[in-house]
């Protein structure tokens, strides 16, 4: 069952003033302390466009996160022109540049940036909770028949939809991907940014890189599949769920028409 209430830890990171030294040196000394312990096994890989307001808190969830493998976080700066930048490098986050406009493009230089051999993907205005790296790589560490694994999520809201609304549309929204597992494709159910596999595996079938009218997350996790690098696993404990905004609802016109949408999607009807 997903969460009614966003808990009071989650709610915690979205009170931090990106714009304060003193929490940017927290996050700073947190990422050395809990994460970035020497070469890193795990890969953080983090588009981020103009993220000014949301990716401190971000970055803030992420480095205390609780784990025992060494992490380093690559936040791919996609021609920003406010100071996201200037804040992750605050941060003491490795920040690269990559010019070509579009989220596929982005994921893609980060993976050629990074050395671990697991890579998670994130998103800079999500709140990730303590155990989300060691559950997301978990099944890949353990298991060499899982090929990709993905992880359920909620959103905050920051337009007029209340939580408790959100609450019941992520009830719909699951019977929707129940039933996308046994009609379709898992692969329709893994998003970008909450989602892992291996760095090497990734590579070999071309990254993020997909056909018109797909999407670079679910279409790498179909790859993969047909590659016959393993199944696509979902990980389900409730410890691992993400809290990501309702930015994208609000922009494609809220919560009716994401519904609609949806259904859609399901039924096939263009």
């Amino acid at each position: 069952m997903k969460p009614l209430f966003i808990p009071a830890y989650i709610n915690s990171y979205l009170t931090i003033d990106p714009h304060c030294a003193a929490e940017l040196a927290k996050v700073r000394d947190a990422y050395d302390r809990n994460l970035a312990k020497g070469y890193p096994e795990i890969s953080i890989v983090m588009p981020a466009y103009n993220e000014e307001e949301n990716i401190v808190q971000t970055l803030a969830s992420l480095v205390n996160n609780i784990t025992e493998h060494t992490v380093e976080i690559i936040v791919v700066n996609n021609n920003s022109t406010d100071n996201t930048a200037e804040l992750v490098k605050a941060c003491g986050v490795r920040c690269i540049l990559e010019t070509k406009q579009g989220i596929t493009p982005a994921r893609n230089a980060g993976l050629l940036h990074a050395r671990g051999k697991y890579i998670l993907n994130a998103d800079a205005d999500t709140i990730y909770p303590k155990d989300w790296i060691e559950e997301m790589a978990k099944p890949l560490i353990e298991q060499e028949d899982v090929a990709i694994t993905y992880g359920r999520f909620s959103f905050i809201p920051v337009g007029k939809t209340g939580r408790i609304a959100y609450f019941f549309y992520e009830i719909f929204a699951d019977i929707t991907r129940f039933y996308n597992n046994y009609k379709k494709t898992r692969a329709v159910n893994v998003y970008g940014f909450n989602s892992a596999f291996r760095l090497d595996q990734g590579l070999e079938v071309g990254g993020f890189n997909h056909p018109a009218g797909t999407n670079e997350d679910g279409y790498l996790a179909l790859k993969l599949n047909r590659k016959g690098f393993g199944k696509m696993h979902q990980v389900t404990a409730p410890r691992a769920i993400v809290w990501t905004t309702d930015r994208r609802i609000q922009m494609d016109g809220g919560i009716g028409k994401a519904i609609v949408k949806r259904l859609k999607r399901v039924l096939n009807i263009n």
